[in-house]
């Protein structure tokens, strides 16, 4: 086999074009998608069989079993989906990857690719340059499938010949007579072949093409079919390794999932595979097994037609290449429907243990220690999730609302240290905690706006971009909060330090002051925790509850003078109170900036 390392690269040239396409091609549909994808994912995998079919369709439609599980792994990570839910969806993805088989074997080889593929993306890239973004998005996802397509013809081209090398044909052989012993090994094969190249649908195309030119038998290649089963586990199982529990939970149950399965189908594989073979038969399309014993026979019987079969220079109207043609059709629709077979099947045994599975990937992946509140840690997003750049959206949703509820806290914490004896054990004890907060929320806000920074170099809508830009805004005013907040443990601070004692009417002013910021916190905390249904209603509230808090503010400000005229209290206390009232109202003030950008960003329903 003259088989040089250029050949070598230009089949990992071919197969790097076939998982561009189809990560170009998944790109452009969120896009299109935009914000739509995200609430309908949500919306239909509230059962566990709507979220099969939702599993199912949007495989079906990205054409990447891979992509969606890993959307799933985001989803779960974002807290969006329960953990039931998803596996529901990766069951339903594990069938709708059949339908790329389909598609391969429908039209990898009856099309000649480049007819339409040239043609698709003369037509797409004009789209590039159109000013709206849903159109730009359209062209790319033409692009993308066109890409796909092309990888897969130039795979057929540089796939090495094993025919030609005895040495490596012999070497294969030895291992194909083994009986249940070549099963698993070509399994493994398949597992490996997907792990390196993290796409079953790859290692469909390139086992398809393989054994339709008579290299390895169809039941050794229905078993790398099902090893790459196994394979395609690990591009979510590497980009959960960053993620959070939940996240890690549901790539393991994916990989538990197709790895019981496999385990069922070797048990009864000779009669699954010679069941294939017989529904081949049955719908029209022959027996899949022939073509591995036409093309052996030929080398025995015929070696010069054997020879000049492969090459090309046999006349199109031969009878050998007519034959071949036909057994390659056969072998084509006998490994897609082995495919759909098998993952159906699995399918309709497993949805029934959803919780089951849940069980017992919450006992193989258990979670870490319980976390104290004051440990500083990222709940839903981390560096590695960023598959899926208009996804990660909600992610980064999630975690300002982890963030807003932690701040929102230090308001109460501020009340607490007013009220306090001073000099004691526990008044530096909670300031101490007031600070570790305040350095906490400052951190927080850093790794958010790195997180929505590094989503906002991907592929985003244009409504995306808008979120982002938002939600940086979002964390900037939420940062000023704790800012604020650790502004009342200084001013009690100096407070102390001038020897200053407040009387019950200042007290009693300030804890109406903190009641009401309390309650605006509280308001804009709802919000951030359910942004995507915001009511009109609460934004009104949260405006109305501002409006007090300036009211009261004024109202202060204008009796301190009188007050400290009429001796209810020291001018140097008056000071002091005046600082804790302008940094209370200055607090309301950044809660109703997150309010608007909420209503200027994000959608409010009426």
């Amino acid at each position: 086999m003259n088989y040089s390392i250029l050949d070598l690269l230009s089949l990992l040239g071919a197969v790097g074009l076939f998982l561009y396409g189809m990560k170009v091609m998944s790109e452009g549909l969120q896009k299109v998608a935009g914000d739509r994808l995200r609430n309908i994912l949500s919306a239909m995998t509230r059962n566990r069989f709507s979220g099969l079919m939702t599993g199912f369709g949007i495989t079906a439609l990205i054409q990447s079993s891979s992509a969606s599980t890993v959307m799933v792994v985001s989803f779960v990570n974002a807290g969006l989906m329960a953990l039931a839910q998803s596996m529901a969806v990766i069951m339903g993805a594990n069938v709708g990857t059949t339908f790329t088989a389909w598609v391969i074997a429908l039209f990898g080889f009856k099309v000649n690719v480049s007819l339409f593929v040239l043609p698709l993306i003369g037509l797409s890239v004009p789209l590039l340059f159109a000013k709206k973004g849903k159109t730009k998005s359209i062209g790319e996802f033409i692009i993308g499938f066109s890409f796909l397509f092309m990888g897969l013809g130039m795979i057929s081209l540089y796939v090495p010949d094993l025919q030609s090398n005895p040495e490596v044909f012999a070497y294969l052989r030895q291992y194909a007579s083994m009986g249940i012993g070549s099963i698993i090994i070509f399994l493994l094969v398949g597992l490996i072949i997907t792990i390196i190249i993290q796409s079953s649908a790859a290692t469909f195309a390139i086992v398809l093409i393989m054994c339709s030119k008579g290299w390895i038998t169809f039941d050794l290649a229905c078993a790398v079919v099902l090893g790459s089963n196994i394979g395609t586990t690990i591009t979510p199982l590497l980009a959960s390794m960053s993620g959070n529990v939940a996240a890690k939970r549901t790539a393991m149950g994916h990989l538990l999932f197709n790895l019981l399965g496999t385990i069922w189908c070797v048990a009864v594989f000779i009669p699954f595979a010679n069941f294939n073979s017989w529904l081949t038969e049955a719908i029209g399309q022959g027996d899949p097994n022939a073509l591995y014993q036409f093309v052996t026979d030929l080398e025995k019987t015929a070696p010069e037609i054997y020879n000049h079969l492969f090459d090309d220079s046999l006349p199109a109207g031969h009878d050998a290449v007519k034959q071949l043609g036909e057994m390659q059709s056969s072998v084509s629709f006998g490994l897609s429907i082995f495919h759909t077979t098998f993952n159906i099947v699995n399918v309709l045994i497993m949805i029934w243990f959803c919780n089951l599975y849940v069980k017992i990937v919450e006992k193989l992946v258990p979670a870490k220690h319980k976390e104290g509140e004051e440990e500083f840690t990222l709940k839903y997003i981390s560096s590695g999730m960023l598959s899926a750049s208009e996804l990660n959206i909600a992610q980064a949703e999630k975690e300002i609302g982890v963030y807003a509820e932690r701040v929102s806290r230090m308001i109460k914490m501020g009340q607490e240290l007013v009220h306090t004896k001073e000099d004691s054990e526990d008044f530096s004890q909670l300031l101490s905690r007031i600070e570790k907060y305040e350095d906490i929320s400052d951190r927080m806000e850093l790794e958010i706006a790195n997180y929505l920074n590094r989503v906002a170099q991907g592929r985003l809508s244009d409504e995306g971009k808008l979120r982002v830009a938002g939600m940086l805004t979002i964390i900037s005013e939420i940062e000023s909060i704790a800012d604020c907040c650790y502004g009342i443990g200084k001013i009690l601070t100096r407070k102390i330090q001038s020897n200053v004692v407040f009387n019950e009417e200042i007290y009693t002013n300030l804890d109406v002051l903190f009641k009401y910021v309390e309650q605006a916190a509280d308001m804009m905390v709802q919000m951030l925790l359910d942004v995507e249904n915001v009511q009109e209603r609460a934004l009104i509230s949260s405006y109305n509850k501002e409006r007090e808090i300036n009211n009261l503010r004024n109202q202060y400000r204008a009796a301190n003078v009188p007050n400290i005229n009429d001796q209810h209290y020291e001018y140097q206390a008056g000071i002091y109170y005046m600082d804790l009232v302008s940094d209370l109202e200055k607090t309301g003030d950044y809660i109703i900036n997150v309010v608007d950008t909420i209503k200027d960003q994000f959608h409010v329903k009426r």
